[in-house]
């Protein structure tokens, strides 16, 4: 699978893969990415049914695991340091432990290695199921769909991010919402096994207000990553990155690349 990605600057220093979260995309990247590439190279994929990369009816965090690595041949990168956010963080996880020697540092964005069950985010699908692609008229039409059951309004207008112009004037979603709604259950289980274990430097990053991750995960996360570093960002939910910007550029820049 020829994934899609976007380099963000940074060349020359050494590489920052990314890896974004359901039905998030590269666009979400954009600029902590142009931020982080004062200390790495970024280069911030789509994961397959995201973006602009393709589609495929098999969704799974070892499906996704594959593509990274088959792109990271395609681009000849050796050894990077992995950063994943949500379900990108746990294929970044799963990615550290199956193949240490290609994954100097691994930094995972809220979530840890458990199993999970988001009633939210069938809510959110069955919202953008509601709208009606073939007589949607503008984007704010689209945000007034989603408002009955998507009260927050930066969850809608980061949900869609994923509704693009198609050519010939109409619309389409960017994200193969079918696919990756039937997947949920498999996304939802924790990618790793009871052997799973990196030894090298982690970075767990967590939001103070997110329901994501807590002190009761701790130990889960010690014991498949024993070397793991784990930050709280004050005021941040489930996207520091976004929510804690400055604070999360600060906590990467102070973790650093791996040293040549």
């Amino acid at each position: 699978m020829n994934l899609f990605h976007r380099d963000l600057g940074g060349g020359g220093l050494p590489p920052l893969v990314v890896l974004h979260g359901l039905l998030g995309s590269s666009r979400n990247w954009q600029v902590v990415g142009k931020d982080l590439s004062a200390w790495f190279h970024v280069l911030v994929l789509d994961l397959r049914n995201h973006g602009s990369s393709p589609r495929s009816e098999v969704m799974t965090c070892e499906a996704m695991a594959g593509d990274v690595l088959d792109w990271m041949d395609a681009q000849g990168l050796r050894r990077v340091t992995i950063l994943g956010h949500s379900m990108g963080g746990k294929v970044a996880m799963l990615l550290a432990c199956r193949h240490p020697g290609r994954f100097g540092r691994l930094i995972v964005v809220d979530i840890a290695p458990r199993d999970y069950f988001w009633p939210e985010r069938r809510v959110e699908f069955a919202a953008l199921r509601g709208i009606d692609l073939g007589t949607l008229s503008s984007r704010a039409e689209a945000e007034r769909l989603v408002e009955p059951l998507v009260p927050d309004w930066g969850m809608r207008r980061f949900l869609l991010t994923n509704l693009d112009r198609a050519e010939g004037g109409g619309w389409r979603w960017l994200a193969n919402l079918p696919v990756l709604e039937g997947a949920l259950d498999a996304l939802e289980k924790n990618p790793l096994g009871e052997g799973d274990r990196f030894e090298g430097p982690a970075l767990f990053i967590t939001g103070e207000k997110s329901r994501y991750v807590g002190p009761g995960d701790h130990a889960a996360i010690l014991g498949h990553f024993p070397a793991a570093q784990i930050r709280t960002l004050r005021g941040a939910g489930h996207n520091p990155h976004m929510e804690a910007r400055e604070a999360f550029v600060a906590l990467l820049s102070r973790f650093g690349p791996e040293p040549e």
